[in-house]
């Protein structure tokens, strides 16, 4: 009866879910081959596949909510609510969805990295460093005397930054 009543829902779903995991299968692999040709690490590379992942399952949602019949203003209550909470959170943790971004915009255009020596011109972080990560929030910096330093990823876009050494850690070793 479920089938018979939703027969041409369920067909369309079944569309939605095959297109949706094509256009994720060939994004990932475009991300893939971008951090490969660019020397990425595959943790970033996995992080970023993981973002699209779920961005396309939240517009697969949203989609199937269309399907089976949920109105426009039904979504668009749903999303004021839900937005109004977030926005009152993030308010209060801005840097945390600056610094995502940020990590983002790091894994398509940022010059340097893992095992870089750079020089950030920074009075807060006064010596050279290498770049030992770059995660969704931060960057983890080995100081020339031993110390790490986690750096956010928001910062490291809007200081200069001098190239020292390229691959300076694996040159050590």
């Amino acid at each position: 009866m479920f089938f018979e009543t939703y027969k041409s829902e369920l067909i369309i779903t079944s569309f939605v879910i095959g297109v949706l995991f094509l256009i994720s299968f060939f994004t990932k692999l475009i991300i893939k081959k971008i951090g490969k040709k660019n020397g990425i690490i595959k943790a970033r590379i996995n992080l970023i596949c993981k973002y699209v992942t779920v961005s396309l399952f939240l517009t697969g949602i949203l989609i199937e909510a269309f399907v089976f019949g949920v109105k426009f203003e039904d979504i668009a209550i749903i999303f004021s609510s839900v937005f109004a909470i977030l926005g009152i959170a993030l308010f209060a943790a801005w840097s945390v969805l600056s610094n995502v971004t940020s990590g983002i915009i790091l894994f398509f255009s940022y010059p340097y990295k893992v095992g870089d020596k750079i020089k950030i011109h920074d009075n807060d972080l006064p010596t050279e460093a290498i770049i030992e990560d770059i995660g969704a929030f931060h960057l983890h910096l080995r100081l020339v005397n031993g110390d790490l330093v986690t750096y956010p990823n928001s910062l490291i876009l809007q200081k200069p930054v001098t190239l020292i050494e390229k691959d300076a850690i694996h040159e050590e070793n």
